[in-house]
């Protein structure tokens, strides 16, 4: 059983859904995660497709040195590979709302978060070899019919 963050204790008005180890950017994950918390489920997923369509940027009150603003007058970037997973988790985690017999339409994301996962050594051959760490990622998301 895969243990969350989330300290409240899942109910028969909540439903969960995590993935771990993605790979994909911890910081962009975190960001993408931070922008959808608090969102209604159906406006979260209309926020992710525009973001991967580059519509509709995803703030970054973090991690932004050498980000350029965007229309909005706001920081951001279109993290798109961090998005569609997200995307995904989020279908995930609406599948098992309607398995439990849960309104999707009354769907509120009280928990949505990204860690640090496994870190693995990798190689790319750039004249020599170089070694570059890669971060995995681990994310979730718990929902709670409003």
């Amino acid at each position: 059983m895969i243990r969350l963050a989330y300290s409240v204790e899942i109910d028969e008005k909540s439903a969960k859904a995590c993935v771990k180890d993605v790979d994909v950017s911890y910081k962009h994950a975190a960001l993408v995660m931070r922008a959808i918390k608090g969102m209604k489920l159906k406006e979260a997923e209309n926020y992710l497709e525009g973001v991967i369509a580059k519509k509709r940027i995803v703030p970054f009150p973090k991690y932004n040195t050498g980000v350029g603003h965007r229309s909005g007058g706001k920081i951001g970037k279109y993290p798109v590979k961090a998005s569609k997973i997200a995307l995904k988790l989020l279908k995930n985690v609406e599948n098992n709302a309607e398995n439990k017999g849960l309104d999707v339409d009354k769907l509120v994301i009280v928990h949505a978060k990204a860690d640090k996962g496994a870190t693995i050594a990798r190689r790319a051959p750039k004249g020599r070899w170089r070694y570059n760490n890669i971060v995995l990622a681990h994310m979730e998301v718990v929902v709670r019919e409003v």
